[in-house]
C-alpha cells in the first residue's frame, strides 16, 4: 500500500473477504485521524496493482467506506476522507474504553437520526461488487440528468408498494436529496407573489429554505385533524406538507383534511409538496397512503429521501411527479443544473431489485418498533410527573409535553450539555407559548443507550426544575 495508507497485505488465506480487510485497514487510519479530512486516496487501479487484487475488490471496499460515510466519491476527483465527528487518539499502551455515544461526538436520542450501526454492510458490498463485475460502467456513466433508468423504476415500484402511489419511471426525478427536491419544487412551482403555507409547529428547515428564497410564509396551524387549509384566494399558492406523520408532534393527517387540501389545490390552481420523510417506519400496520396515492387531481408533489430509512450518508432523495408537472420540474432541474451523484444510483438499483433493500427495510422497522414501544412505556412510568406523551405507533420521534411550569428551552440546554439530543418543541413554532415539551429520537439508540439517557434526562430535568 502506498506510504500515506497503512501498510497492509491481503491474508488470501483468512475467511475475511479482501474487500473487508481493505475496508478495515482504511476506516482504522481514518478513525485514528492519520488519514486527513479531505486527504485523497490512491485511483482504485493503482491500488489493487499494489496490492495484486482485482480493481473491482477495491472499488468494492471504497464504496462500503462511502456507504458508511468515511469516504467521498467525486467524478473526476476520485475518493476523498470525509469529516469525521468520531476520532480516537487513545494513549499508548492505554486501553480503548468502551463507546459512548455522547463523547464520539454524536447526543443520546437525538430526534431524525437513524442508527447506522444497522447499515447492511456485507449485502451492500455484494451489490456493488456484482455491479463491479457486472457492469462497472454503470458506476460513473449511464444515470441520465434525471436518474439512473434503473433506479427510477425501482423508486417507481417502491412508492406503489408501500405508499400507493401509481407512477411511471419517467414521473420519478433523482436528486442529491430531500432538500435539493425541495429547492427543485419551490423553484418550480411557487410564484413570485404568492406564499408558501407550511405547518405550525413544523420542520424548521422548510420554514428556513423557502425564506432563503425570498418566499413569502403562511403558518397552517395544526389540530387533531392536521395542518389548517388555506382560504381559497388568500395568495397561498403552494403548501408544505407532511401528512403521514407529521414533524414533530406525530399523528397522521385524516382523510377528510387530506381531501379538504386535494380541492382546495384544484379550486386555487394551488400546488401541495408531500415531504414524507419516514412514513415507512410504521409500526402498527402497513404504512398508510401517502397524500399523493389519493389526490386524484393531480395538484401533489412527493418528496422522498433514502437518508432515515437506508442511509444519511448516500445523500440521495427524489421527486415523484404527477404527470403534468414532470416538464415543468426537469425545466427546474436544469436550470439549478441539479444532478445527484452517479456513483451510488446504480448500486442503489441493484440493491432494491435484488430484495436487499426490503429485507433491511423490514429488519430495521422490527428493531425501531421495539425502541419507540419502549421509548414509550419509560417515558410514561418514570416522567408521568413532568409530562405525558401520545404513542402513534409510528415515525422516528416522540415528544414529551411538558407541565407548564418547566420550561422545555432549559431543559433542552441543561440536556444537551448532558449528551442528551433533546430540542424544544417550542422552538417548532412561532406561536409564543402555543408548545411546551421534549421532542427525542426514538430510533438512534438501542435500549441500554436508550436507558442511560432518560436517566440524564431526568436528572437534568430534577436539577432544572
Amino acid at each position: 500500500m502506498p506510504s500515506d495508507l497503512p501498510a497492509f497485505t491481503p491474508d488470501r488465506r483468512s475467511d475475511v473477504p479482501i474487500f473487508e480487510q481493505i475496508c478495515t485497514a482504511l476506516r482504522s487510519r481514518i478513525r485514528s485521524g492519520a488519514l486527513a479530512t479531505g486527504a485523497r486516496l490512491p485511483a482504485t487501479r493503482a491500488l489493487a496493482g499494489d496490492l495484486g487484487v482485482a480493481r473491482a475488490t477495491v472499488v468494492t471496499a471504497y464504496e462500503q467506506l462511502v456507504a458508511e460515510g468515511y469516504l467521498m466519491a467525486r467524478r473526476g476527483s476520485g475518493y476523498t476522507v470525509c469529516a469525521m465527528g468520531e476520532v480516537e487518539l487513545p494513549a499508548k499502551g492505554t486501553p480503548t474504553p468502551p463507546a459512548d455515544l455522547s463523547e464520539r461526538g454524536d447526543l443520546l436520542l437525538e430526534a431524525g437520526q437513524p442508527d447506522m450501526r444497522l447499515f447492511p454492510h456485507r449485502a451492500w458490498a455484494k451489490a456493488v461488487a456484482r455491479l463491479c463485475r457486472t457492469r462497472p460502467e454503470d458506476m460513473l456513466m449511464g444515470c441520465g440528468r434525471f436518474g439512473h433508468p434503473e433506479l427510477r423504476q425501482a423508486i417507481a415500484a417502491h412508492v406503489n408498494d408501500w405508499r400507493g402511489i401509481a407512477a411511471r419511471p419517467d414521473q420519478v426525478l433523482v436528486t442529491s436529496g430531500a432538500t435539493e427536491a425541495l429547492d427543485i419544487c419551490l423553484s418550480a412551482l411557487a410564484s413570485n407573489t404568492g406564499a408558501v403555507g407550511v405547518e405550525d409547529p413544523g420542520y424548521p428547515p422548510i420554514r428556513r429554505f423557502a425564506q432563503a428564497q425570498g418566499r413569502r410564509i403562511r403558518d397552517l396551524a395544526l389540530d387533531s385533524q392536521g395542518a389548517e387549509v388555506p382560504t381559497t384566494g388568500d395568495g397561498t399558492d403552494v403548501v408544505v406538507l407532511t401528512p403521514s406523520h407529521q414533524y414533530p408532534l406525530g399523528g397522521a393527517m385524516s382523510a377528510g383534511r387530506r381531501q379538504e387540501f386535494v380541492r382546495w389545490a384544484a379550486q386555487s390552481q394551488g400546488w401541495i409538496i408531500e415531504d414524507d420523510y419516514d412514513s415507512e417506519f410504521r409500526y402498527a400496520g402497513r404504512p398508510i397512503p401517502a397524500l399523493a396515492g389519493v389526490d386524484g387531481q393531480g395538484r401533489t408533489v412527493y418528496i422522498g429521501s433514502f437518508s432515515k430509512i437506508f442511509s444519511n450518508s448516500l445523500r440521495m432523495g427524489y421527486i415523484v411527479a404527477p404527470e403534468a408537472l414532470v416538464e415543468r420540474l426537469v425545466r427546474a432541474m436544469r436550470r439549478k443544473g441539479a444532478r445527484a451523484s452517479a456513483m451510488p444510483q446504480a448500486a442503489l438499483a441493484e440493491f432494491m431489485q435484488h430484495g436487499e433493500f426490503y429485507r433491511h427495510l423490514r429488519r430495521v422497522r422490527r428493531i425501531y418498533a421495539e425502541r419507540h414501544r419502549t421509548l414509550i412505556a419509560r417515558l410514561r412510568s418514570d416522567f408521568s410527573d413532568v409530562g405525558h406523551v401520545e404513542d402513534y405507533q409510528a415515525g422516528m420521534q416522540v415528544v414529551l409535553h411538558l407541565r407548564p411550569e418547566i420550561c422545555d428551552q432549559t431543559v433542552t440546554t441543561a440536556a444537551r450539555a448532558a449528551g442528551v439530543g433533546a430540542e424544544a418543541l417550542s422552538s417548532y413554532s412561532r406561536r409564543a407559548g402555543a408548545f411546551n415539551g421534549v421532542v427525542l429520537g426514538a430510533c438512534l439508540n438501542d435500549l441500554d443507550e436508550q436507558a442511560e439517557a432518560l436517566s440524564r434526562l431526568r436528572a437534568t430535568i430534577s436539577s432544572t426544575g
